[in-house]
């Protein structure tokens, strides 16, 4: 038996060599005598021809074969332009593993089908286009921490306390405890930063909110990093260089994938070259105004808000100096303004917004302390996290980044959702 080849490996310069494909029929059509079937495999496709004359056996049983059938092909290797990639195989053995007589999803099918058989839907060539490229894309970031010294760290998804606020935790019941499903793993990797300096996670986040935008889920990966001797100009440094070394070297992996997506548009993409441009969060409340946006200083930017603010840039861009009372209690006060805060947004061009939130964290045990109970938490339900004030505290920074938001912008995909495998949102736990 001569060894199975996968279809990317079928090349014109194979001419007359004889191959065996494993795959799904992707596509079948019949002209005059021939049974054209275009096999799919986790590498890309290939059209094979069946002729009567070639094997009446595989004739039949090509005329017969319903759409994605698992099957089996063998046969000779053809040049011929015509051909998706120019080339073919003329089939002379056809192998059923399991006949499909009716596949459930059609070229008319809505969204919310999809989603339904969405165990289905990864069938497509499309949804295996986006799940490459966010391989890619995660390939990319290991790259870069590793060249950089960033060490990759395993924090825990059940925890105790809340990281972002206590309305959007799930909550759990823990042998005879309560606890909760992570949404974060911040404060976890503030803890390891103590002896490995600069840490890294890729983690699922779960975050109960019922939010029904296009960038939201309640269940999402994220990329979080957290350093040891950073202000918050340092970790933007970080942010961009390792943004930009994931999009670079995305479109250099997986070029064709992204074209499938965004056509001949990625000049956006190209433009993700640090630095960044930095506005403050005074210069964007300004613009937005100037823009006719109904919002005031103090008030958080939510989706509208930053998409308007996009519309400035045709690059990845930050946001900084937050006021204190709409960011996380663990930022850092800024000492020249105590309304505010020493954090950054970065957003991405196009209409997508937030895809990173960061900040210099608070390395005093006092002003913690004051934050968490400002914002209606106990103090004793942080003790391991103020002792990370009490022994050794340093001046440290990290951020998180959302890796389907930066998917969604990358292939300019309408919704998150179609960023992961299994979306969860408010209303759809199935699949």
């Amino acid at each position: 038996m001569i060894d199975k080849v996968y279809c990317v490996d079928v090349i014109p310069e194979m001419e007359g060599k004889r191959v065996r494909l494993a795959g799904w029929v992707y596509r079948k059509r019949e002209v005059g005598r021939k049974v054209f079937i275009v096999l799919r495999d986790s590498t890309g496709i290939i059209q094979t021809v069946f002729k009567k004359e070639l094997s009446k056996e595989a004739y039949t049983k090509a005329k017969k074969i319903g759409i994605e059938s698992s099957v089996i092909i063998e046969g000779i290797v053809k040049a011929d332009p015509r051909a998706p990639d120019g080339v073919e195989v003329q089939a002379d053995r056809m192998e059923v593993i399991q006949n499909v007589d009716f596949f459930p999803i059609t070229k008319d099918a809505s969204e919310e089908f999809l989603l339904d058989v969405r165990h289905l839907h990864l069938h497509s060539l499309k949804v295996a286009t986006i799940l490459k490229v966010k391989g890619a894309m995660m390939q990319a970031a290991r790259e870069w921490l590793l060249q950089n010294g960033w060490y990759e760290v395993f924090p825990p998804i059940l925890v105790t306390g809340a990281v972002e606020g206590g309305a959007t935790l799930f909550k759990l019941k823990y042998f005879d405890k309560t606890a909760y499903l992570s949404q974060s793993a911040q404060l976890y990797l503030e803890a390891a930063i103590f002896s490995l300096e600069k840490v890294w996670s890729l983690t699922p986040s779960f975050r109960a909110e019922k939010s029904r935008t296009r960038r939201h889920l309640t269940e999402f990966w994220h990329l979080e990093l957290e350093a040891a001797w950073m202000n918050l100009w340092d970790i933007l440094k970080v942010e961009e260089e390792l943004v930009s070394y994931m999009v670079q070297r995305t479109l250099e992996l997986r070029k064709k994938e992204v074209e499938l997506y965004r056509r001949d548009d990625i000049k956006t993409l190209k433009n993700a070259i640090p630095p960044f441009p930095r506005i403050s969060y005074d210069e964007a409340i300004d613009v937005l105004q100037g823009k006719g946006v109904q919002i005031e200083w103090g008030e958080d930017m939510g989706a509208d808000e930053e998409r308007v603010l996009t519309q400035e840039f045709e690059a990845p861009f930050f946001v900084y100096g937050y006021p204190k009372h709409i960011k996380a209690f663990y930022m850092k006060e800024d000492p020249s303004d105590s309304r505010k805060v020493l954090a950054a947004d970065m957003l991405a061009p196009e209409g997508y917004g937030e895809i990173i939130g960061g900040s210099q964290r608070e390395d005093s045990y006092e002003k913690l302390v004051e934050r968490i109970k400002e914002e209606g938490m106990k103090p004793e339900d942080y003790g391991w996290y103020l002792d990370l004030r009490r022994y050794g505290s340093v001046p440290h920074s990290g951020f998180g980044l959302g890796l389907e938001r930066l998917v969604a912008w990358v292939l300019k995909l309408d919704h998150v959702r179609w960023a992961t495998l299994f979306p969860r949102t408010p209303s759809r736990l199935y699949p």
